[in-house]
């Protein structure tokens, strides 16, 4: 079974890209994305986000919103301002952030790859965001935010990229992040072979970014018709990374009380299965069982002690998932972090210094820095079809949305 295709992609006209492209839609909230797209009407963000061309009070999962970006991507369209590839091409594309670079290829996964296991996840995914993707993506016809996948780094894809990235690229765009993305249309049938014939001895890949993304192309393609295996509905718009490039950044916590406990007690119940100290900066862990915490004005580095660290199951072995069996659920009562109110989540491209502020501003009591999930973990435990805890990586840099899409006709 095919893990991947060329596609006819769906690209910005030359002179429009640095117009075109904008963060991924769950990457802003609505009023940033309003701020973002203010007075440029080529934004990819009026057809990602487009509850901001309507009244602030707009719910941004009603149907005039899935209405209003069908309308502002067919406008596009039609000015051409977004220009679809006359045949199936496969892309390279780069991202370049300070000393980090990354090249992947731009391409169609195959949905029955995924729902067979070939194309495997690690992660569960909400109903609700599900459906909203599963809208936007039947009110454009189109999928426009890719997934980002990865591959156990393979000899004959790194040697193919280095070729084909020697030439000029047909874009390169740096974004209000400082982020370089290049990209290269790969239209050659000898390349494209290639890269078939390569990706044929990889028996499996990995969702590393996109499972909502992901399992919705999935319930697209189950209310198409399956008799046409060959529908572009059985396939979803795909970045593929080695793992060896994928750059994982923590993903930190903050909680909004101590469970009722006084700070005294909170130290004193921590002590149980931590050691800790005082600290004078921030701590930006530097090992596994290694955490940071920020109370009442105080860094604390924290260490788990050596006979909690070492589970056998690697899910159990994880970071999160050790904070969450130590600390998060026995002292402070947070026994799901997917649903419970009291926490919220800061990726670690926020630093620590966003973790400070959150509790400074009396918004939340206390934080915690954790070390990064190695992709390594990742992949065994996707492997083992395991599920990680919610929010447990933390990926840069971010693709953006509009550098290309994936049309269904």
């Amino acid at each position: 079974m095919p893990l991947i295709k060329p596609f006819r992609g769906l690209r910005p006209a030359t002179a429009f890209v640095n117009d075109v492209i904008a963060p991924p839609y769950d990457v802003l909230n609505s009023e940033e994305a309003r701020q973002y797209a203010e007075g440029n009407p080529y934004s990819f963000l009026h057809v990602s986000k487009p509850e901001i061309d309507l009244p602030t009070d707009t719910d941004p999962y009603s149907a005039a919103v899935y209405q209003k970006g069908a309308e502002n991507f067919a406008a596009l369209r039609q000015q051409k301002i977004l220009l679809q590839d006359e045949k199936p091409c496969y892309y390279a594309y780069r991202m370049q952030m300070g000393n980090h670079q990354q090249t992947g290829i731009v391409a169609a996964a195959s949905v029955a790859a995924y729902v067979k296991g070939n194309i495997r996840k690690h992660e569960l995914t909400f109903p609700k965001k599900e459906t909203d993707r599963v809208k936007n993506i039947e009110a454009l016809n189109a999928q426009t935010g890719p997934v980002i996948l990865t591959y156990r780094e393979h000899s004959a894809v790194k040697e193919l990229l280095a070729n084909l990235t020697q030439q000029a690229a047909t874009y390169e765009v740096s974004n209000a992040e400082g982020v370089i993305h290049s990209l290269w249309i790969i239209d050659q049938a000898a390349d494209i072979a290639a890269i078939n014939d390569a990706f044929a001895n990889i028996e499996r890949i990995y969702i590393a970014d996109g499972h909502h993304r992901s399992a919705a192309a999935s319930r697209v393609a189950e209310q198409c018709n399956k008799a046409n295996a060959e529908s572009e509905r059985n396939y979803f718009l795909s970045v593929l990374f080695p793992d060896t490039e994928l750059q994982i950044l923590p993903y930190n916590r903050i909680v909004k009380d101590l469970n009722g406990l006084s700070k005294a007690e909170f130290l004193d119940k921590l002590s149980e299965h931590f050691t800790y100290e005082v600290k004078s900066t921030a701590v930006e862990p530097q090992q596994h069982g290694e955490y940071g915490m920020y109370l009442d004005g105080q860094w604390y580095c924290l260490r788990l002690n050596a006979d909690k660290a070492k589970p056998i199951n690697a899910i159990d072995r994880l970071d999160v998932s050790l904070l969450n069996q130590y600390l998060l659920d026995p002292i402070l009562g947070i026994g799901n972090p997917r649903t419970d109110e009291r926490i919220n989540f800061v990726g670690g491209i926020r630093g620590t210094d966003e973790l400070a502020k959150r509790v400074d501003s009396d918004e939340m009591t206390v934080a915690f820095s954790l070390f990064a999930t190695g992709v390594d973990e990742l992949l065994t435990i996707a492997d083992e079809n395991g599920i990680m805890p919610p929010k447990s990586t933390w990926f840069e840099p971010k693709l953006v949305d509009g550098l290309i899409s994936h049309i269904l006709d």
